[in-house]
């Protein structure tokens, strides 16, 4: 009997040993909670996929980081959102390059006229230019991923016909197009894309400067005439995806590995819906009586012409930073060329 007792005590001691060391096991496993701020709104396809990757990182770490989504810029203005991810006011933050203007300007090869075709092709490129230079202008965050919407052109409030009816037109642009506005004769003018709208319903813009995913997804085809159907002035309006780096350090090596798989899915699917908006964008314009009017391949041709300083200024710019402006480029152009 009492052989028996002791043996029951034994057992039972060491089970209790056992569950209590394992507990604080249990407990260690820490969830790292983030906060993601992006400045497209609730309701845009672009945020709803935004809202997709940051499920899906949740579910492929077994709920150890978990997201809460904050979209329409309430947690930080876009001028602000790349600060505020170093700073760790927020741990995730989507954002057009262009609202960090002068702060990464190896990267603003991103954003030049190079003729792009698609919004796939401007997606792919930048990821693989990002892999290719790891530029140091992004070393104090942690990148997810690029992408961006191409090609952007003009759309207008009155009916035009060609370049040359751009002249002397007030047109919103971001600060790095600011130049093609210029040589074409049209005056730049500078705002958040939130605000927009706003601007051309009131008169303050007479036209923007923007791809045809914006005629639909900001609701521009609302506002606008007519666009000018031509490659010729083509650039991507790049974004990033970055995360604070405190924050991306604390995550395990494991659900790191996890989360950058989902990363290269992502610049997949970022790629593919933006095609799929180009082209929603424009059918939904011509639906709302929008114009698009294709300009001569002798004056597009002219158009591309003028474009080429802006390359130039833009190696010139780097180099005297003692940045490879001039291989950025090449490799921009040869991967455009190569990948139609």
């Amino acid at each position: 009997m009492k052989k028996g007792f002791v043996v029951k005590l034994v057992v039972f001691v060491l089970a209790t040993v056992f569950c209590l060391t394992s507990l604080p096991l249990y407990a260690q496993e820490k969830v790292i909670k983030l906060r993601y701020s992006n400045f497209f709104p609730p309701a845009h396809p672009i945020s709803k996929l935004a809202e997709e990757w940051a499920k899906e990182v949740e579910k492929r770490t077994n709920g150890r980081v978990k997201i809460s989504y904050f979209p329409g810029n309430t947690l930080t203005p876009p001028s602000q959102a790349y600060d505020s991810t170093v700073k760790g006011i927020v741990d995730i933050a989507q954002n057009l390059l262009a609202y960090s203007p002068g702060r990464l300007p190896l990267s603003e090869v991103l954003q030049l006229p190079l003729g792009y075709v698609s919004g796939y092709q401007a997606t792919k490129m930048a990821n693989e230019y990002y892999k290719k230079f790891i530029p140091k202008e992004f070393s104090d965050v942690k990148v997810m991923y690029l992408h961006g919407v191409a090609p952007g052109t003009f759309h207008v409030k009155k009916d035009i016909k060609s370049f040359e009816d751009l002249k002397g037109l007030r047109i919103k642009a971001n600060a790095e197009n600011a130049d093609i506005v210029k040589v074409l004769g049209a005056a730049p003018v500078t705002m958040p894309i939130t605000e927009t709208y706003d601007a051309l319903q009131k008169g303050l813009a007479e036209g923007i400067l923007l791809p045809n995913e914006a005629l639909k997804g900001w609701r521009f085809a609302e506002v606008v005439k007519a666009s000018l159907d031509s490659n010729a002035v083509s650039y991507m309006t790049s974004m990033y995806v970055i995360m604070n780096k405190g924050k991306w350090n604390m995550i395990s090596k494991e659900d790191q590995q996890a989360i950058e798989k989902i990363n290269e899915e992502w610049i997949e699917k970022q790629g593919q819906l933006w095609n799929k908006l180009d082209k929603e964008g424009k059918e939904y314009a011509i639906q709302k009586g929008v114009k698009f009017v294709k300009v001569s391949k002798q004056e597009e041709d002219a158009v591309a012409s003028k474009m080429k300083p802006i390359l130039e200024n833009y190696v010139k710019n780097t180099k005297a930073k003692g940045l490879p402006g001039d291989e950025a480029l090449k490799f921009c152009q040869d991967y455009l060329r190569k990948n139609q």
